[in-house]
């Protein structure tokens, strides 16, 4: 598992920001499968005659999803979002409890059978949390580790029980609020056991925490105990097997034999026996009584990623990096090839008389397993022995090719899409070309969430190379592709450098020379459902600084005006234009975090208008209730306008000019007709040589030539008939192009920018 700064903005990031990132995470069509690896399984059995079976996933994409299933088929019955970065493992727990965790450094807590809503968020890790395990018959005792080095051991009745609310910071309630997202009571858990061997991880604030394993140096990357929980065995790169007493904390025993990384381990329900998988490509049986090993086995032929035994512990499926489940018995030492899967297997999980396989893929798969009597599945022949490394490599090398599988084909699946995997930013920045596992490239319109073309499986080199435009804009988001999905980052101020004129959006009703903040209409059209439900909930009446009331009290340290600049021109609009319009179909996710409770996830649809300044960024309920924008880096481009060499043209301008980036050439040719044709005086610069604002197209109308022409609905420069000619190291300039793009394509240098004009004669 590497290391990759999460979607949210948390403590762990590779660098610190300054301010809070909102993401907004987009979703393709069918939102009840995911779009990327599954890490983890877990099988509801419901104890209810008439009951429901259920199957939960839990994926790369940050979700988990339940499955109801039936003799013959799986259907999608709920997601769970809360998550911010990949779900690694999740585990049964207390009846209908079930638990997560994630690279987000959390673990959440929900109830099974609910739409979806996270019950709790505890913040104990300081780094990504790897593995879960939970003690069957014992069901209050979880216990977690992650690459910190740190297992914590839980007691998942009292951690949920309202008597043990305190203080506590790393605690959040997720149930206290329809959304799940506000200021959270915190819980102090009661230990499981007491002794004075009980290692207490310390927080700032009173209330008892979780139960402490202390004695790992590195990451943990897989963990068991027995049905009891009174057995607790850990492991990771350390290559050693750990032994615990869940109930107080303490070391038992260290076990080593594995030389890399152990991935995955089981407990018998006695706990006696232990069992282990390893990047060594081994199997090994442990007898914790008499703290060895009593056998091996050398069933891969790479990293084993994932075991899952019979119910008596005779058998053991193994599954890993080269894409085969394996059946052995741990007696006998006979080993059979189940199945042979498309992609590395991450985890396994029993269900009835079959096992389902998680992969790197979005899809998992259903094999027959026959666990109350796996003997069934040696009698159909082609097991071979699984003695030591040494052993098997022999008998490979003599038989000379892999064992056959036993099935060929899954008994059910659940399909999930393909993971994009390539994406480029076109230079237009809002389209996105993609492509996924299936090679299908797309083209994404990211300030409205969708698919504006499916190309299919073309070439994603030469559909870029075809889609390239000479336009230059300023890089106000960035994109990742962590999640299977596109996740597209807003970090203030940069997301607010960018602009573009209404007519370049086609956005009717609106004058064509108005410049639009695309990341200001952006936030504004994610976050409409929201507006509109906290306009229901607190009225929509401006207060009397023109400000929309915000219904909770927002912080005057947050909001002052002082960090913040007005458009003294923008009229406090909350509509949303045509190019800027998500979907309620398939809506996004806003992936963010406010002044309390940590990073948080919810679809735009699910919010319900009462989050406020402790569950956004400042900056963008500054925006989108205020219409407000932080200061920026500066927009303007400054140049000069000198007349091409050798001509006999006027000198207009002695001094360095300055006009918005976006500034289209047209409107330097207008400018210098202005001056050249209409004979106006200096006073059309400004004494710092800003250019005007009717030239710039700011409010009023354009005094330019052929004033009759411009009422006909043409652009200004096809209006004109000009006979002035704008050029740039000796290149002519198409009108359409802007003082950005001639800088970045053009003129290519860090000086100003120096702009040479000409009459061309015999013009009509």
């Amino acid at each position: 598992m590497h290391r990759v700064g999460s979607a949210g903005n948390t403590s762990n990031s590779v660098r610190a920001r300054k301010e809070k990132r909102l993401t907004y995470v987009l979703n393709d069509a069918d939102d009840t499968k995911h779009c990327a690896g599954i890490n983890c399984l877990a099988a509801f059995t419901s104890t209810e005659p008439d009951g429901c079976n259920y199957l939960f996933t839990g994926s790369r994409d940050a979700t988990l999803k339940r499955w109801a299933l039936s003799e013959d088929s799986a259907s999608f019955s709920a997601t769970f979002e809360s998550h911010v970065d990949w779900v690694n493992d999740a585990v049964m727990a207390n009846g209908n409890t079930l638990v997560s965790c994630s690279s987000d450094a959390t673990i959440k807590v929900w109830n099974s059978l609910s739409d979806g809503a996270c019950a709790r968020t505890f913040h104990q890790h300081s780094d990504y949390v790897t593995c879960l395990a939970a003690a069957e018959k014992n069901s209050n005792v979880i216990a977690s580790g992650g690459l910190g080095g740190e297992v914590f051991v839980w007691d998942i009745e009292a951690a949920l029980s309202p008597v043990a609310k305190s203080n506590d910071a790393d605690v959040d309630d997720c149930s206290t609020s329809n959304n799940g997202l506000g200021p959270l009571p915190n819980t102090s858990l009661r230990p499981i056991g007491s002794s004075n061997n009980i290692s207490v991880h310390a927080t700032q604030n009173q209330g008892y925490v979780p139960i402490a394993a202390k004695g790992h140096k590195e990451s943990v990357y897989a963990l068991a105990t027995n049905d009891q929980g009174t057995v607790l065995v850990s492991g990771g790169t350390e290559k050693v097997i750990r032994v615990w007493d869940p109930r107080t904390g303490s070391k038992s025993m260290k076990l080593r034999g594995h030389t890399d990384n152990i991935r995955a381990l089981l407990v018998d329900p006695s706990g006696r026996y232990c069992i282990s998988g390893s990047s060594d490509s081994m199997i090994r049986y442990w007898d914790l009584s008499m703290q060895r090993c009593i056998h091996s086995y050398a069933v891969h032929t790479d990293s084993v990623w994932s075991l899952a035994s019979t119910p008596s512990f005779s058998h053991v499926y193994s599954g890993g990096r080269d894409h085969s489940l394996y059946l052995t018995d741990l007696n006998s030492r006979e080993s059979v090839l189940l199945c042979r899967e498309e992609h590395p297997i991450l985890q396994l999980a029993l269900d009835n008389d079959g096992i389902w396989l998680a992969t790197t893929d979005s899809s998992v798969h259903r094999y027959p397993a026959e666990a109350r009597d796996p003997v069934k599945v040696f009698q159909r022949g082609g097991s071979f022995y699984a003695g030591n490394l040494s052993f098997s490599r022999a008998r490979v090398s003599l038989e000379g090719s892999t064992p056959v599988p036993v099935y060929k084909e899954a008994s059910l699946s659940i399909n999930g899409t393909p993971a994009i995997v390539q994406h480029e930013i076109l230079n237009n920045r809002r389209h996105v070309l993609t492509k996924d596992t299936a090679g299908i490239v797309k083209l994404w319109e990211i300030t409205r969430g969708v698919v504006i073309e499916n190309y299919g499986e073309v070439s994603f080199d030469k559909k870029k190379e075809e889609l390239i435009e000479m336009v230059s804009i300023p890089a106000w988001f960035t994109i990742d592709t962590r999640l299977g999905s596109l996740s597209v980052h807003l970090d203030t101020p940069q997301c607010f450098s960018a602009e573009m004129y209404s007519a370049d959006l086609s956005i009717v009703g609106k004058p064509e020379d108005d410049k639009v903040n695309l990341a200001r209409e952006t936030l504004k059209g994610l976050l409409a459902h929201w507006l509109a439900k906290r306009r229901q909930r607190f009225g929509s009446q401006p207060s009397s600084n023109g400000e929309i009331p915000s219904g909770k009290e927002i912080s005057t340290r947050t909001l002052t005006l002082s960090r913040v600049e007005g458009d003294a021109n923008l009229e406090n609009d909350s509509s949303v234009y045509p190019p800027f319009e998500f979907p309620v179909t398939s809506p996004p996710s806003v992936v963010t975090e406010g002044s309390q409770g940590g990073p948080w996830r919810k679809k735009t649809t699910d919010l319900d208008g009462t989050e406020d300044e402790k569950d956004f960024p400042w900056w963008v309920l500054d925006c989108v209730l205020n219409n407000r924008l932080p200061p920026r880096e500066n927009t303007k481009c400054s140049f000069y306008l000198h007349p091409c060499e050798g001509s006999t043209v006027q000198i207009l301008t002695q001094g360095k000019l300055s006009a918005p980036r976006i500034l289209r050439i047209h409107k330097v040719v207008n400018y210098v007709i202005e001056k050249m044709v209409l004979d106006k005086s200096l006073d059309s610069a400004s004494a710092d040589g800003t250019l005007a604002p009717s030239i710039l197209g700011g409010p009023g109308p354009l005094p330019l030539v052929g004033d009759s022409s411009l009422r006909s609905g043409l652009r200004p420069w096809q209006r004109l008939k000009p006979s002035i000619e704008i050029l740039c190291n000796n290149q002519v300039l198409l009108p359409d192009m802007s003082l950005a793009t001639v800088r970045a394509y053009i003129w290519k240098k860090p000086e100003d920018l120096i702009l040479n004009y000409r009459v061309v004669q015999n013009r009509s």
